[in-house]
């Protein structure tokens, strides 16, 4: 059996071994500052990653570091609060062991969040962003050996996004009077934030936020064969001059990211009570 199959399987088992453990319908994974949706779940067990097997500890600041299995909305879930960054020094394999491991336990559609820097001059603090597509700079997490149980070798990434699932999140949005944009996901490995020459270059390809994360997920669910709806919390505008006095801060964009939380969840929520 190949090794990376035997460290999925291993988590895998850890936690269906669970006492009430239930087959997941939804993944969740929660970004920086994006917890507070995980405290809404009528959690069956809360795990911290450091006790299931092969997975990775969660450094990054706002990442509580815990695997949620329980019901929100009347679903059964597994939600992770917080993720595993490239710049942690992570490889891509382990950073996205945990999106095989929600196929393995039974996940059909992925609902993943960020916090990310606005490129779009339209956007302000505290907008949603429904993430229509993305432009990558991180390593692909399907290079190597392919795992042709999850997947086949050349998946098809021109609907990486669901778009009955965005259609949705619109819908719930204007029911709800919460104020989303749509738009492009630039995804850079970090932990530097961008320099105001690339986030010029970045508006200049197409992008209307900036981060350090997703992608590689995405990628990997969809390679799984997973649905994917994907959302960014813009907690801070990039800088686009050297003459900005308003810096890059990472507790700046942890309080932002918090504020938008509860917009965010309830859109999450709503989805998952749409499907």
């Amino acid at each position: 059996m190949d090794t990376n199959i035997q460290l999925i399987d291993q988590a895998v088992e850890y936690i269906k071994a669970q006492p009430g453990f239930e087959k997941p319908e939804f993944g969740i994974i929660l970004g920086s500052g994006l917890g507070r949706l995980g405290d809404e779940i009528e959690a069956t067990a809360i795990l911290p990653y450091s006790d299931i097997p092969n997975f990775c500890k969660a450094t990054a600041l706002g990442h509580k570091g815990n695997l949620i299995l329980g019901t929100l909305s009347g679903k059964p879930v597994v939600a992770m609060q917080g993720r595993f960054h490239y710049y942690e020094g992570h490889s891509m394999q382990n950073a996205t062991l945990p999106v095989r491991v929600m196929k393995r336990l039974g996940v059909g559609t992925m609902l993943i969040s960020n916090a990310a820097g606005g490129l779009n001059t339209d956007f302000k603090v505290g907008d949603l962003m429904v993430i229509e597509d993305h432009i990558s700079f991180l390593p692909n997490p399907l290079i190597g050996e392919n795992l042709s149980e999850f997947g086949e070798r050349f998946p098809d990434m021109t609907c990486a996004y669901d778009k009955e699932l965005i259609s949705a999140a619109e819908k719930i949005a204007s029911k709800l009077g919460i104020r989303v944009q749509k738009g492009i996901y630039v995804a850079g490995t970090g932990p530097s934030y961008e320099t105001p020459a690339e986030v010029r270059f970045f508006r200049m390809i197409g992008g209307d936020a900036v981060g350090m994360s997703t992608v590689h997920e995405v990628i990997t669910a969809r390679h799984c064969g997973m649905r994917v709806f994907a959302m960014s919390v813009i907690s801070n505008m990039s800088n686009d001059t050297t003459e900005s006095r308003v810096l890059n801060d990472a507790d700046d964009v942890i309080r932002a990211a918090d504020i938008a939380g509860e917009n965010m969840s309830a859109i999450f929520k709503g989805i998952m009570e749409s499907f």
